[in-house]
């Protein structure tokens, strides 16, 4: 007789709350503090009230004089409200790399890259001492939760030597990052002998309280239009022709969007694990047929352009931020108001999607009247196929259906920088894997396989991606974007091996290692248990020639290559 399958409790929003200590008298307390004290609790549904949001979605952190709460150019995702105690918010220009944790990059000199041809005896993975022991201007502390704090050395030279400015009691901060997952724009770092209290609301609960408080969503949506949305439409080459009158116009209608899962690297492991992720499951933000109500501006992240094939549907580009989709529809319908058309292709959401939505009238009034006349897009009725219509230059992407498939499916889409290798030039020498060692002192940072797709293999090398999902919860800022052209890196010296970039990304292009010393013994802890460190590709960010992989193969089977431009892609693959 068959065993009855077992029953479990349906998974809950908050069966994992941000912080088990949030008591219900510092749930009280909260409630009596602006701006919740302001909220109108009978406006939240049943299922998140308020109160319970607060319970589940925050807690409070105490920091002490010089912790760093917030760092510029790293990935948050939440926001904090001063309770009691100061902060104050670095100016530009900003507090250098090293105070901040990370390395300043150098470019090796003719010397220093002529040594890297011997330096295959060394042991693989081996630092000097002086690279494990600590760094200059910021210094980690493990609290007993395992929390790691970091703080800066010398906060009297901070403020002798940088521009600040103080936050006081009551004042929030770090909400645009946590929003958009957009980079932090400023360091902040708490003040005085008796340091700060702060609440932390992570994004969650943010957009709850947004969703159901409208003082909250206008100041929000005020911030993000005063500080990040001007200097968005200053650089789009939608907006350049427009007057400063204008461009105020349009940011004050533009509508915010948000679509798919902030933590979809974790969701998407898993379904790619158990194969049952299908497009059906991506959300739909525009779909096939319906009127034109806007252009979509992708802000961050990225969606799928697909169009409906018999009984589903086929993928027939991406488009990434800085993109927009829907403008051909709106802006043929303005030529030619006595014979509109629907939107052509259908938009979903792929991983965490930040949209601006700039309404069809906004674009007919202010926007189209200002572009000149050889930068609107064409009449649809001047698209030769179906496939043709996609953002952008609208150019239909020059590679098999498969293949693009394959790059939207694994996401790889997402790399700036990815390592592609032609399986029908490749002779499998390993010549990369050798460049790729000398360069960085015997140690190898790439693997040579990966997902394939007929002659077309995406090997686990770092992509650099757009959406760097790996720096999300670096608490060392070890892992960051360098100045040079925004490779992402890792500074051995402030990395603590946590392994919260290794669980994060979801290419399995990270690895964590255990580091050695000179005369190639493993670095021990307290415990006698060996020192891990997160390592991976650098794109060669200090040698001059570029990535050493790409310059070693004989054969021209390898190449570093910006999948955010498929017609790239098409010209290497052919």
């Amino acid at each position: 007789m068959p065993q009855a399958a077992p029953i479990f409790e349906r998974p809950q929003r908050w069966d994992a709350p941000f912080s088990p200590d949030m008591t219900e008298a510092a749930v009280d307390r909260l409630l009596t503090i602006a701006p919740f004290c302001h909220m109108a609790a009978d406006r939240f549904p049943r299922r998140t009230p308020l109160r319970d949001i607060l319970k589940n979605d925050t807690r409070t952190l105490r920091c002490q004089d010089g912790e760093i709460i917030m760092r510029q150019g790293d990935y948050g995702t939440s926001a904090f409200l001063i309770l009691s105690g100061g902060a104050r918010v670095v100016l530009n220009p900003g507090l250098p790399s090293e105070l901040l944790g990370r390395k300043e990059p150098v470019k090796k000199g003719v010397w220093q890259t002529l040594a890297q041809l011997w330096s295959g005896g060394r042991p693989p993975e081996s630092y000097p001492r002086s690279w494990w022991r600590g760094v200059k201007g910021v210094s980690a502390r493990q609290t007993e939760n395992q929390d790691v704090r970091v703080f800066l050395q010398d906060v009297p030279r901070v403020l002798d030597e940088h521009r600040t400015d103080a936050m006081r009691d009551g004042e929030f901060f770090g909400e645009i990052a946590a929003l958009s997952r957009m980079p932090r724009t400023s360091t902040i770092f708490a003040e005085g002998q008796g340091g700060s209290e702060l609440l932390e609301i992570r994004w969650q609960g943010l957009r709850d309280l947004m969703k159901y408080d409208d003082a909250l969503r206008t100041h929000i949506n005020k911030i993000y239009r005063e500080r990040a949305l001007a200097s968005y439409l200053n650089a789009h080459p939608l907006f350049q022709h427009l007057a400063g009158e204008q461009r105020a116009r349009v940011a004050s209608q533009i509508e915010f969007a948000t679509y798919g899962d902030y933590d979809w690297s974790g969701e998407y492991k898993r379904l790619a694990q158990a194969g049952t992720m299908k497009p059906e499951q991506e959300p739909v933000i525009v779909q096939q047929g319906d009127y034109p109500n806007g252009v979509v501006l992708v802000r961050a992240g990225f969606g799928r352009v697909g169009q409906k094939y018999g009984a589903g549907e086929r993928t027939l580009n991406y488009i990434g931020a800085g993109q927009a989709f829907g403008l051909r529809e709106v802006a043929h319908n303005w030529r030619t108001p006595s014979a509109p058309v629907s939107m052509q292709f259908m938009l979903r959401a792929i991983g965490y999607t930040h949209l601006l939505i700039v309404p069809t009238r906004v674009m007919e009034e202010i926007v189209l009247p200002s572009l000149p006349a050889h930068e609107l897009p064409p009449p649809v009725e001047a698209v030769a196929e179906p496939g043709g219509l996609v953002a952008g230059p609208d150019k239909r992407p020059k590679v098999s259906s498969e293949t693009l498939e394959f790059l939207t499916a694994n996401r790889f889409f997402n790399g700036t920088a990815t390592m592609v290798i032609d399986l029908d030039r490749c002779t499998r020498c390993d010549d990369c894997v050798r460049a790729c060692a000398s360069t960085h002192d015997n140690n190898p940072r790439f693997l040579r396989h990966g997902p394939a797709s007929g002659r077309l293999m995406i090997a686990n090398a770092c992509m650099h991606c757009a959406d760097p999902v790996c720096m999300l919860g670096c608490p060392t800022g070890a892992i960051h974007r360098e100045s040079f052209a925004g490779q992402v890196v890792i500074n051995p010296l402030t990395c603590i091996g946590c392994k919260a970039c290794y669980n994060n990304c979801p290419y399995e292009a990270i690895r964590m290692v255990d580091i050695r010393d000179a005369s190639g013994g493993f670095v021990l802890d307290q415990e006698l248990k060996p020192i891990s460190k997160a390592t991976k590709c650098d794109l060669c960010v200090e040698n001059r020639g570029g990535p050493a992989c790409e310059r070693a193969c004989p054969h021209g089977a390898l190449a570093r290559i910006n999948l955010n431009n498929l017609d790239v892609l098409a010209r290497w693959l052919k």
